[in-house]
């Protein structure tokens, strides 16, 4: 079938300017409606009847993304192949470049939407396509690859993600798993077994075995590390675990090993380690040596990615050591970076998965130990799933969560008559409510003075207020109100923050950071 060549686009009357802006080549059809996003199918077959389109016309109709419904009923009606396009005018040029090269937009689906499993879908193909036995066998002999237990890493490998399960000995062997299984659904591709600094646990190490098993039992069989600085625990975990990180100048001659084990660039027990990036190198770079020398068979380097005001000496390092040893498997420990910045991890996350590949990083070692590093597994993967890519831009999926990408010009013409909004004075009710969040659920407890008379749990908030309609009789007033608060409860579940009800659910940064002047007045509130 050859490309369409003479395409139809319909909007409404608000839209119309942006899509002739971004729909440059195509015809533009204006609806009577000024929103777009109000028009049904059976609107749109009548407006082109009306206007007389005929099939001969036209090879290609787009509707907006924001159309509900099948475009099913345009097409067989009209005779013209119709399709959903973007939800925003603005995505018009990707969507109309790729289906003139032959993409398969739907019927139902917003063209953004596809191109987000489009992206996913080639993520998972160039997963599976290192998956294969063969391409693994081939790609193992190369010096810059090595097997960590039954998991390939390196060059020619997607970058794996080591979740730490910090302080493993004091959750015990139930909270560990429980841990790593959260890990391994957020991403993970190896678990790493934290240890108690300054603690010996060696009754812990010996149930490795059986937090192994369990993991199986839940679907997972992947390799386990273990991070110990505890010369008397690794050698215990010898022969449990699959990777051992933190091995340095002071234990390497008593851990001899075939398995993998992380070098890192330090003395712990006299408290050395190079700062100077040049130095650092050539510490491990002799560590290494050594270790051939010993009889290790398979060496990661860990140059020990610093926080921040150092990050940028450790980069530096890593480059320096890349340089002179393009072969070499790296890990860097991220978690430590993300964990000690007061800021949003997820752009971190990003920027330190973009790093690793530029310097052929092959594992990134992080946790999730505090609040603000929740959720760092799913961004690191998500972060080197966007890596596949030569240009994590532009492809259909992306790790905007509190910005967009674009703006959108949303607004309606006001009506004649416009009035001030003015807080009026509220008559308490007999009734209130109590929400918050708990086991992954909305919980709303009904109150009549000090007393619980009903309890609503659920996880959607217009079937908890559908709940509390039809149980009590509330004002409009106050139903607006549990409305809003319901809203920032989900909200903050899907963002995995906490909720406290009529607390505002994020900081008013940029406001903060005008003068209070401009927020108090009409102009600065604009």
């Amino acid at each position: 079938m050859s490309p369409p060549e003479r395409i139809l686009l319909v909007t409404g009357k608000l839209a119309e300017p942006l899509v002739r802006k971004y729909g440059k080549g195509c015809d533009v059809f204006v609806t009577p409606l000024s929103v777009a996003a109000f028009l049904t199918p059976e609107m749109i077959v009548r407006y082109l009847k009306k206007a007389k389109i005929k099939s001969e016309e036209y090879d290609l109709i787009l509707i907006p993304g924001l159309v509900r419904g099948s475009t099913q009923e345009i097409e067989e009606e009209l005779g013209i192949p119709t399709f959903k396009g973007p939800r925003n005018a603005m995505d018009l040029p990707q969507v109309l470049k790729a289906v003139r090269e032959g993409f398969n937009l739907s019927k139902e689906v917003p063209a953004d939407d596809l191109f987000s499993f489009d992206a996913l879908k080639r993520v998972e193909d160039i997963r599976n396509r290192t998956r294969n036995k063969r391409y693994m066998e081939e790609a193992l002999k190369r010096p810059w690859n090595v097997l960590v237990g039954n998991l390939p890493a390196g060059r020619d490998f997607p970058t794996r993600i080591l979740g730490e399960v910090v302080d493993a000995p004091r959750l015990g062997v139930e909270g560990t798993v429980q841990k790593a299984l959260y890990y391994l659904r957020e991403g993970a591709d190896i678990i790493d077994i934290g240890m108690i600094a300054g603690e010996t646990n060696l009754d812990f190490v010996e149930l490795i075995p059986e937090i192994r098993e369990r993991l199986r039992e839940n679907g997972f069989d992947v390799p386990i590390s273990f991070d110990s600085l505890n010369t008397a625990e690794i050698e215990r975990a010898l022969d449990y675990a699959d990777l051992f990180l933190s091995v340095d100048d002071s234990n390497l001659e008593s851990l001899v090993t075939d398995k993998p084990v992380v070098l890192i660039p330090t003395n712990q027990a006299k408290g050395y380690f190079p700062t100077r990036p040049a130095k650092r190198v050539e510490f491990l770079e002799g560590l290494k040596a050594r270790a051939l020398d010993l009889g290790y068979k398979t060496i990661i380097s860990d140059l020990i990615l610093e926080h921040v005001p150092h990050l940028a000496r450790s980069i530096t390092a890593f480059q320096l050591y890349r340089e002179r040893n393009p072969d070499d498997v790296l890990l860097a420990g991220v978690g430590n970076v993300v964990e000690l910045y007061d800021a949003d991890s997820v752009g971190m996350n990003a920027l330190l998965a973009g790093m690793a590949k530029e310097l052929s990083i092959g594992l990134l070692l992080t946790t999730e130990t505090s609040a603000k590093a929740r959720g760092s597994i799913r961004e690191l993967r998500r972060a080197l799933d966007m890596n596949l890519f030569e240009m994590p831009k532009d492809l259909g999926f992306d790790l905007l969560i509190l910005k967009e990408k674009r703006t959108n010009d949303w607004r309606f013409e006001p009506a004649k008559e416009i009035v001030k909004a003015e807080e009026r004075p509220v008559e308490l009710e007999p009734v209130y409510f109590r929400i918050w969040l708990e086991d992954g659920k909305i919980w709303v407890n009904a109150h009549h003075g000090t007393k619980a008379v009903l309890t609503i749990v659920g996880d959607e908030p217009n079937a908890i207020i559908d709940t509390i309609l039809e149980c009590f009789e509330i004002s409009p007033r106050h139903a607006f109100y549990l409305g809003r608060e319901l809203e920032k409860a989900y909200t903050a579940l899907r963002l995995r923050r906490s909720y406290v009800q009529e607390v505002e659910l994020f900081k008013d940064f940029y406001l903060q950071n005008k003068g209070s002047d401009e927020r108090s007045s009409p102009e600065g509130s604009r």
